[in-house]
């Protein structure tokens, strides 16, 4: 498979920037999601998922333990959750596009391919051993869509990157501050030297 820069900017709901569109093409994004979730909610790994909503309307899914679920659900558009994050606790009227449940039929959900979508695979480890991996996997991460955004490592090549230098860089239980900073240091260097920026 070779993925061109501009086949891999393209979604086909969103409209993003292009360090945002290619961890999307790689599913990068759910993985950083992932790791998110387990910080901002005080998750273990075990309670997060990863369901593929090719509709994009469904933007996350909490169920609780009797069973019952909570959508929040939208038009991919992000004005709707800058507006909200800006102007927290409060709801803000707006001319916005509303969702129609009469034009959309069908909703459909997915499990994530892990065998083509490596990156994917490899964010969820960094989540499960936790330390310092997570960060040393967003930084090779960055190091590597910085490439393949001008031209100079292959799509596919991207997690070849975040791998070894997942590999590459020791792994700290419990880093201090001072330790993630130098993690993500080396990460950003060893990912570099793999591709020779």
């Amino acid at each position: 498979v070779n993925v061109k820069r501009e086949h891999a900017l393209q979604h086909p709901n969103w409209t993003m920037g292009a360090k945002v569109s290619i961890d999307s093409a790689t599913l990068m994004n759910k993985g950083l999601e992932m790791i998110e979730a387990r910080w901002l909610f005080n998750l273990q790994p075990q309670q997060i998922q990863v369901i593929i909503h090719p509709q994009s309307i469904i933007h996350s899914l909490v169920q609780f333990e009797d069973g019952s679920m909570k959508a929040q659900m939208g038009l991919p558009d992000m004005k709707l959750p800058i507006q909200y994050a800006l102007a927290f606790p409060k709801r803000i009227a707006n001319a916005f596009p509303r969702y129609d449940f009469k034009k959309v039929n069908t909703l459909t959900f997915e499990e994530p391919d892990l065998r083509t979508f490596r990156n994917l695979g490899l964010a969820m480890e960094a989540l499960n051993k936790g330390g310092n991996l997570p960060a040393v996997m967003n930084a090779a991460n960055e190091i590597a869509v910085y490439a393949f955004l001008r031209n100079r490592v292959n799509f596919l090549d991207m997690t070849d990157v975040i791998e070894k230098t997942m590999q590459k860089v020791s792994f700290v239980e419990s880093p201090t501050l001072e330790e993630y900073f130098e993690s993500d240091g080396m990460a950003r260097n060893y990912a570099a030297d793999l591709i020779k920026l």
